[in-house]
């Protein structure tokens, strides 16, 4: 077999592979051998007739249609071997010459694994955050806590802020009701900011069973397109309201959040979970911000293919996402006032970015011989398994091989942040 590859892109090849007589002889015992058990001749029973006996019978051109079809299927993926080429899908063939039992010539086309050049991955421009944790974040802590202990008590009379109402309501657009705009039995705590300006202030000074209109206009800037700056009506229900006393920021109060004794314990609690989850953050922000600079200061195609794998998977999201909020996918976008064409150019921008990483990582993975051992795999498994010791078929596809593969894969990548990380420090 003899092969010659042209570059269609950085990552797409063309190869050309001519086969000999030695090539293609295999090939043909291959077909005789298949065909064979469909022919049937008087005298023996179908699947056991001799392949010397059942050539006789078999049409030559479809004796020699499934010759090159054997030929190339097992060649094919030898020859770009043979040229150091890993294509990322079955490649496209075209037979371009075929003489029974002497030659034959075919292309193969198909995107590859694309070579990647790594700049300087050990002097990235990126500068690591500090974390401080101050008295205001801690407070801000105590005082959400205080809310949630906070004492509820049914009064009869007007409402005013710093209350809780229970209230129906539908919002109207041109004497028409809005998607996303009503709500039976909501609790709402007036001035928290959680409506549109005007909704809060609007209830204050009514009683439980009023039935009132508040004419509002929503924001410039609201989200939705078709609300933004739009007049409206919202026609609301009072049905309760409760007063809220907040709990009182003491010693009490600490021994009801946990095993702690004074405040001053809950305090030192609260800032050194605050750390922590300020620390991850700044972490796995250091990790994007490095990965980008790694891509940024390196040579790295991106396959046409695997962009569009990405853009699948993003889909599929959001379509889930969708389908949770009782939306198909193009429901979700008209919602938000977007079209199928723009959204699927950001898909794609983002999916670029997402692969042009991963290939980046796993060449640096490569250079820097990093990897992960079996033990650490099998028990990072298995503490999967005690995740998901309650749902069979995550416990099942544990058991996949290429779930393992995969889940190795991923530990390998984080390695391979981690190392990241170690040497821009």
């Amino acid at each position: 077999m003899k092969t010659k590859s042209k570059k269609i892109s950085d990552s797409r090849v063309e190869i050309t592979v001519t086969l000999d007589s030695k090539d293609l002889k295999p090939a043909r015992e291959k077909a005789l051998a298949k065909l064979a058990k469909e022919v049937k001749v008087e005298g023996f029973r179908k699947g056991k007739v001799p392949t010397e006996v059942a050539a006789k019978f078999i049409p030559e051109n479809d004796l020699n249609a499934e010759t090159i079809d054997i030929a190339v299927r097992s060649t094919v993926i030898e020859a770009f071997r043979k040229e150091s080429k890993s294509p990322l899908v079955l490649p496209s063939v075209n037979v371009t010459k075929y003489v029974p039992g002497e030659s034959a010539e075919y292309t193969a086309v198909a995107d590859i694994v694309p070579e990647v050049k790594l700049g300087d991955y050990k002097k990235l421009n990126v500068k690591h955050e500090d974390v401080k944790i101050t008295a205001k974040d801690v407070n801000g802590i105590l005082e959400n806590l205080a809310s949630s202990y906070a004492e509820k008590k049914v009064v009869r009379r007007a409402a005013k802020l710093t209350d809780e109402v229970i209230i129906d309501f539908v919002g109207k657009k041109d004497g028409e009701a809005f998607k996303g705009g009503s709500a039976k039995d909501y609790h709402l705590v007036l001035g928290s900011k959680s409506f549109i300006p005007g909704f809060e202030d609007g209830i204050v000074g009514h009683e439980s069973g009023d039935k009132f209109d508040l004419k509002l206009t929503f924001p410039k800037d609201y989200g939705v397109k078709d609300l933004a700056g739009a007049k409206v009506v919202f026609e609301v229900l009072l049905k309760q309201v409760n007063e809220v006393t907040k709990a009182k920021i003491d010693d009490e109060m600490a021994k009801k959040c946990g095993p702690f004794k004074t405040l001053a314990e809950l305090k030192d609690d609260i800032k050194k979970n605050l750390e922590a989850q300020s620390k991850h953050q700044a972490q796995e922000k250091l990790k994007d911000q490095l990965v980008a600079e790694l891509v940024k200061v390196s040579k790295v195609p991106a396959p046409e293919i695997l962009i569009d794998d990405q853009v699948k998977m993003i889909r599929d999201d959001m379509t889930r996402n969708a389908a949770a909020q009782g939306m198909s996918f193009e429901d979700y976008l008209k919602a938000n006032q977007e079209t199928v064409e723009n959204w699927e150019k950001e898909a794609r921008k983002i999916a670029e970015t997402r692969v042009k990483a991963s290939l980046a990582l796993q060449t640096l993975a490569v250079e820097q011989k990093i990897t992960v051992s079996d033990d650490l795999v099998n028990a990072k498994i298995a503490e999967l398994r005690d995740v998901y010791k309650k749902s069979p078929e995550a416990l099942k596809s544990l058991k996949d091989p290429n779930v393992k593969m995969d889940i190795k894969n991923r530990m390998i990548i984080e390695a391979t942040l981690d190392y990241l990380v170690k040497t821009n420090s």
